[in-house]
C-alpha cells in the first residue's frame, strides 16, 4: 500500500520496529506503537514526533491476546487501520546445550502467538471494509532450521508459511498480506551474538527496503539477496551436504541458562 495513514507497529521500541516507525513518520500520519519497554518506546515516540507524525503509544505484551484485542478495538473506534506490521519478536539459541522447554515456549509465545494476537483482530476489521494490509515479520532463518536456534527458526518458518497462505486467502477480501524475511540486522537482539554475522545491515537500511516492498505489495520481502539466495539454496540441497555445514555454526546465546 502506498502512503498508508493509520499504521500499527508492534515491537516499536527498538530495531526494525523503531526504524519503521521513524521511516513512516510524516505530517498527517497516525502511528500506533506498542512495546514492553516504556522508556525505549518513549524515545521512539519523541523521534517520530519530531517528524510531525501523530503518535499513540501503548505498553503491551503481545502474548496477552485480550490486551492486544482491546487496544486494536479502541484504535478502530476512531481510526481505520490501513497497515498492521506484526514485528514483535525474540530470539535465543543453544549455546551451552539444548534449548530449555521454558525458552522454546517463550519464543513461540512471542513470535507466533503474539503475531496471531495482533493480526487476527485487525483482519476482522479490514474484512468489514474490504481493504487493508498486513505485514508479518519472519526471518531468513525461517527457510532452513538452524541448529544454533531451533525454536527461533521454527517460529519464523511458521510465520512465513502462514503469511504466504494468508495472502492467497485474504486477497479476495481486498486485504494485502506481505511476509518480511530479513537477514542479520543490527539490533539489541543481534548485539548479543558473539559470532560473525554476514552482510549485517542497519535497521534504517532495512526499513527502507521494507517500506518500498510494502508499497509495491510484494508477497515476500527477503533481504539481503546474497544471504537469501544462500539460505534458499541450502533448503534445496540434500541434508547430507548441509547438516555438517550447519552443525559447525557457532551457538547463539541462550535465554535461560
Amino acid at each position: 500500500m502506498k502512503n498508508p495513514k493509520n499504521i500499527l507497529i508492534t515491537g516499536a521500541s527498538s530495531g526494525i520496529g523503531k526504524a519503521l516507525a521513524i521511516k513512516y513518520s510524516a505530517p498527517n500520519v497516525n502511528l500506533f506503537l506498542c512495546a514492553r519497554n516504556s522508556q525505549k518506546l518513549e524515545e521512539t515516540k519523541r523521534l517520530c514526533q519530531e517528524l510531525k507524525a501523530n503518535i499513540f503509544c501503548e505498553i503491551i505484551d503481545v502474548k496477552n491476546a485480550e490486551q492486544v484485542l482491546n487496544w486494536i478495538n479502541r484504535i478502530e473506534e476512531n481510526y481505520e487501520l490501513d497497515l498492521v506490521i506484526a514485528n514483535a519478536g525474540i530470539s535465543a539459541g543453544t549455546d551451552g546445550g539444548p534449548e530449555s522447554v521454558a525458552q522454546i515456549k517463550e519464543i513461540f509465545a512471542v513470535n507466533l502467538d503474539g503475531l496471531l494476537n495482533t493480526i487476527n483482530p485487525a483482519i476482522a476489521k479490514m474484512k468489514e471494509r474490504k481493504r487493508g494490509q498486513i505485514a508479518l515479520v519472519s526471518s531468513l532463518a525461517g527457510f532452513r532450521g538452524l541448529p544454533s536456534s531451533p525454536a527461533y527458526s521454527a517460529s519464523k518458518a511458521a510465520v512465513r508459511v502462514y503469511g504466504e497462505a494468508l495472502r492467497g486467502n485474504l486477497g479476495k477480501s481486498g486485504i494485502a498480506v506481505n511476509v518480511i524475511c530479513p537477514g542479520y540486522i543490527k539490533t539489541p537482539m543481534t548485539d548479543v551474538n558473539e559470532f560473525p554475522m554476514p552482510l549485517l545491515m542497519s535497521p534504517q537500511k532495512a526499513s527502507e527496503i521494507i517500506v518500498a516492498g510494502l508499497a509495491k505489495n510484494k508477497s515476500r520481502i527477503s533481504f539481503p539477496f546474497p544471504l537469501f539466495f544462500a539460505v534458499w539454496l541450502s533448503a534445496l540441497l540434500s541434508n547430507k551436504i548441509t547438516d555438517p555445514i550447519f552443525a559447525k555454526l557457532p551457538g547463539k546465546k541462550a535465554m535461560y541458562s
